[in-house]
């Protein structure tokens, strides 16, 4: 975008004066546009102050047609949409057509004038545009502007819930009439925005399906069910990590997902969770840490750091972390959606990635925290979603890797002596803002799973094991752990007493009864089959 030279005052901060043209441009940082546009919104801000941000996943421009349209990365606006070229054109713009991006504001309001701002609330001070933006400034710089509270105006909403996901319930800000409904506070808020898919999920009434499921099911087949999943979760959470622990730490860890939502998120119920994650610590430092993080690998021949993603400060975490648990008590209080909820809080987490060790499986615990929480999950039931997500670990990667890859531009890291990273730069707002949209969506996607598949796959499973051992025992004496092996065997080879079962572990049954047993493990399966599919057509 065309510019004249900014200006810097006593104070260092840029005046940027604007021109009143643009060029169109076909690519903006690397981000190719569909066609020709005019940046605008906040895309025309970073350009404009050069904003040291990482850039959002969807971005806006005027296009030289009278039809909208819009791709995976940009919206394109007609000419009759194009903002008036100015500072305040452009966040007007913004807020209205592309919602709060609090890492872009946080880094424009850093260089800019209390005065800009002024001026931009005074030329309409009851707008609801600018009583927005006159909040957001002082809630995200602490600093107060010299304008008289708002008089008698109808408050609206922070975040335009068209747009974004927010707080059912806010709070009134009598200063400017907005309602603070954003789901976090100024130490930790990233957002979500509202997408086709997301929508489609949140009017499935998941929670609702989940405990029709449950409800149908016999309490003791539901606790058996539940305990199955729960340990299936918990092994797949080490093993997303690459790790194959001992069974009672697996149980140990199976545990605490189990208690997960019962208690007040809290820095010390983090730490606690750590040791139990961690079992030895004699070589591993517990608590924040108090160096460099990164993930990665380092160089063979050097030992230099070759990170995928580097973690946020040392000295950034504490405040990092208390502004996490601050969002876990603001957004259960405010009914905001578990599922998004728990997608911005657990994914923030392992971006911050607070502890040298454990972050992974406490990033998947404060799932099922959120999750239990908002009361998502049926009494007693703990969804398997680190089983869920092991299904699809490459795809969690590139979830992951979304937002990890292009902070990486962003930051100004040295190797250190000891093959650990030195951050050079200011880089807490990265960790405290950004768009866990694709986020939301992936977990939505792993929750669905759990809920259409896993679930009612495990309780099917059981009661046709039941059928099983209870036609079997009526002709057979057999201990239940023969009859474990005997389900688990037929299970293994399609429905078929394999040659060497038949001639080692049952060798005392007849052919006859062989095949009668092969009959019944059809005949179970075919009734859970055809129950299935009734099910199937009834909904």
């Amino acid at each position: 975008m065309a510019r004249e030279e900014n200006s810097t005052n006593a104070d260092g901060k840029r005046l940027a004066r604007w021109n009143t043209s643009s060029v169109a441009v076909t690519s903006f940082q690397g981000r190719r546009l569909p066609e020709p546009g005019h940046l605008a919104g906040y895309a025309a801000l970073i350009d404009q102050y050069r904003l040291p941000v990482v850039l959002p996943p969807m971005l806006a421009a005027i296009g030289d047609r009278h039809t909208k349209s819009s791709t995976d990365v940009w919206q394109i606006l007609t000419p009759r949409h194009a903002p008036l070229n100015t500072l305040s054109g452009h966040l007007t713009f913004a807020l209205k057509w592309e919602g709060v991006q609090l890492g872009v504001l946080a880094a424009l309001f850093q260089i800019i004038e209390d005065a800009e701002i002024e001026q931009i609330v005074s030329e309409t001070p009851t707008g609801a545009y600018a009583r927005r933006l006159w909040f957001l400034y002082e809630w995200l710089t602490g600093r107060m502007l010299a304008l008289p509270d708002m008089g008698k105006v109808k408050a609206v909403p922070m975040v335009d819930p068209e747009l974004q996901f927010a707080l059912a319930k806010g709070s009134t800000v009598t200063r400017q009439k907005v309602i603070n409904n954003l789901p976090g506070t100024s130490a930790f808020c990233p957002l979500v925005r509202r997408t086709p898919k997301l929508d489609r999920y949140v009017a499935a009434q998941l929670p609702e399906r989940a405990s029709e499921i449950s409800g149908h099911t016999h309490p003791d087949l539901l606790a058996r069910a539940a305990a199955f999943m729960l340990l299936a979760d918990s092994k797949a959470s080490f093993a997303i990590e690459g790790e194959h622990p001992p069974a009672q730490r697996i149980a140990r860890w199976g545990q605490a997902i189990a208690e997960a939502g019962q208690v007040h998120l809290s820095r010390e119920e983090l730490e606690r969770l750590q040791r139990i994650v961690i079992g030895d610590a004699r070589f591993v430092p517990l608590g924040l840490r108090t160096e460099g993080g990164f993930v990665g690998e380092r160089d063979r021949s050097t030992g230099e750091p070759l990170p995928d993603h580097i973690s946020a400060k040392a000295d950034d975490l504490p405040a990092l972390v208390e502004g996490m648990i601050a969002f876990d008590d603001r957004s259960s209080g405010g009914s905001s959606d578990p599922v998004i909820a728990a997608a911005v809080l657990a994914f923030g987490f392992v971006y911050i990635h607070p502890f040298v060790d454990g972050n992974g499986r406490l990033h998947r615990w404060l799932i099922h925290h959120v999750l239990a929480r908002g009361g998502f999950n049926p009494p007693g039931v703990v969804f398997p979603i680190s089983a869920a997500i092991l299904r699809r670990l490459s795809l969690y990667r590139e979830v992951l890797e979304s937002y990890s890859r292009p902070l990486l531009k962003v930051i100004d890291w040295a190797a250190r002596i000891d093959g650990n990273v030195e951050v050079r730069n200011d880089t807490a707002n990265f960790y405290r803002f950004f768009d866990a949209t694709a986020h939301a969506e992936f977990l939505f996607d792993r929750v669905a799973e759990t809920v259409e598949e896993d679930l009612p796959k495990e309780v099917r499973y059981l009661k046709t094991y039941d059928a099983f051992v209870s036609r079997i025992e009526v002709f057979f004496d057999m201990p239940k752990s023969t009859l474990d092996l005997l389900w688990r065997f037929l299970q293994q080879n399609e429905g078929k007493l394999s040659k060497r079962a038949r001639e080692r572990e049952f060798s005392k049954l007849t052919e006859s009864e062989t095949s009668a047993i092969q009959e019944v493990f059809a005949e179970v399966w075919a009734t859970a089959d055809n129950a299935k599919a009734a099910l199937s057509r009834e909904r």
